[in-house]
């Protein structure tokens, strides 16, 4: 290979080399003189040599203008080395204003670009055979470890609720282009009675609560967002961008009701009124979220971490979202492809005979496992991608919409099936995927080929989810990137 330089480029190369040698060799008479200097006073004869009276102030003044010549030929050759060199007329590329090292997300691991074998990696005993057998390439990405656990989501839902307030107080800040934003800054101290007096509105009386006392009415905490639709604006290049900005409120509360409403004939009271909110559960899996809900929290976490980056002036690419279907497969496996369970098979216990993930192990005991409803997020081995709970626990939204014959259909990069529902829509045109499992089923709904849906506006006690981020740049090989 021959390499080409410029003549500017190397007539540069050669002043800086020379600089560099003229430099070195002023240093060295700088400290020679210094030494010199320094020498002390001898005798001649029994007569001691003095000094002029001005002579030392003459070697001192000498000595800060030869310090004053290196520093300014040391400036000149700093401004030379640093400017803006010509391209000689050659083909160089632009200039990068600032290098950039991409970000990693708090609480996500790497899964890295690799080819999946999708579909049945065992028998498949409900005869539905909407899981065929077929190969794609997969993009890496990055995926929380843990699924979105009760604390995480009570950040957003306190969020919405804070910025709620903040609004009807009127905390407002000015922007720079006229515009206001919400002041999140002052802090809201919601047991101050003066306070929650100012904001009645979102309050439910003492008398009408049930309980006695006065409580925050959680069905006013409504998110709104916006999403635009890149897919549909590339198909219609000739209308204006602002026909295709999605506009979203969505109640984002969970349903805490989903234990006692789901399972009749059965006491679930206890856990329903303190699943939520009880710092017990902090580390437990967020339920009673519907996959609306889902999306929204991925809406906002988007929003948030952009806006502090934008704040600090940092690049922000990408966005969190749900995991579609083919992705949310390929995580789990953890690079085991054909292997039935995320840590691999065949069987759901170790050589100790501990079960390897929280499920329905036997008929009438859930225990059996180490759980009786759900278990914290971080329980059980990861997988190889260092993913917890990918099977068993809770099973999990994806984004993907549910058809039976989509592994048949999709391309074999990148594939994804993903329906954007209206409101109109029959109910059979909302299904949505869910993936992993969950504490109340059995071992065949562990698998990872193992595909399920749920209507996107319902919510269950035992469905959750967890968010992807990707960043394209160092996932374009299916070498797995060491950060």
């Amino acid at each position: 290979m021959t390499l080409f330089i410029s003549r500017d480029r190397f007539l540069e190369k050669i002043v800086w080399i020379y600089l560099t040698i003229f430099l070195l060799k002023l240093a060295f008479l700088e400290k020679t003189l210094n030494i010199v200097h320094r020498l002390p006073v001898r005798r001649i004869d029994n007569q001691k040599l003095f000094h002029l009276p001005n002579r030392k102030n003459n070697n001192n003044s000498s000595m800060k203008q030869l310090s004053l010549k290196i520093s300014a030929i040391a400036f000149l050759a700093l401004a030379a080395s640093c400017g803006k060199s010509g391209s000689g007329g050659q083909l160089v590329g632009a200039p990068t204003v600032l290098p950039y090292k991409a970000p990693v997300p708090l609480g996500m691991v790497y899964v890295p670009s690799g080819v999946l074998k999708m579909g049945a990696s065992d028998q498949d005993i409900r005869g539905k055979n909407d899981a065929l057998i077929r190969t794609a390439q997969i993009t890496g990405f990055y995926m929380d470890a843990t699924e979105i656990s009760n604390a995480e989501y009570r950040q957003f839902t306190n969020y919405v609720r804070d910025s709620i307030a903040h609004t009807l107080l009127g905390d407002f800040k000015d922007n720079a282009d006229g515009t206001q934003r919400v002041d999140m800054s002052k802090r809201i101290n919601w047991k101050d009675q003066d306070l929650q007096d100012q904001l009645s509105t979102l309050f439910i009386p003492a008398d009408q609560s049930g309980w006695g006392r006065k409580e925050f009415d959680n069905s006013k905490l409504q998110y709104h967002y916006e999403v635009f639709n890149y897919e549909d604006a590339v198909r219609n290049p000739s209308q204006p961008r602002t026909n295709f900005i999605e506009k979203n409120t969505v109640g984002i509360y969970p349903d805490t009701a989903v234990w006692v409403k789901q399972f009749m004939y059965s006491y679930n009271e206890p856990i329903a009124l303190q699943y939520n909110w009880f710092p017990a559960f902090n580390k437990y899996p967020v339920v009673g979220v519907n996959w609306k809900q889902a999306n929204a929290f991925c809406a906002w976490r988007t929003q948030t971490w952009k806006s502090e980056r934008d704040r600090t002036r940092q690049y922000f690419e990408g966005q969190f979202t749900l995991p579609n279907e083919m992705q949310w497969e390929w995580a789990a496996r953890g690079s085991r492809n054909e292997a039935p369970y995320p840590w691999g098979g065949p069987y759901i216990v170790n050589k100790k005979g501990c079960y390897l993930a929280n499920f329905k192990p036997q008929r009438g005991n859930y225990a059996a496992d180490g759980g009786l409803y759900t278990v914290p997020v971080d329980k059980y081995y990861p997988n190889d991608y260092g993913l917890y709970n990918m099977a068993g626990n809770v099973a999990e939204w994806t984004s993907s919409s549910y058809f039976g014959n989509a592994y048949s259909t999709v391309a074999d990069i990148n594939p994804e099936i993903e329906y954007k529902m209206r409101e109109n829509d029959p109910q059979w045109m909302k299904r949505k995927v869910v993936r992993g499992g969950s504490w109340r089923d059995v071992a065949f709904y562990l698998q990872v080929s193992t595909r399920d849906y749920e209507y996107a506006d319902t919510s269950k006690a035992y469905i959750g989810f967890r968010c992807i981020y990707q960043e394209i740049a160092p996932a374009l090989t299916n070498r797995r990137t060491l950060r």
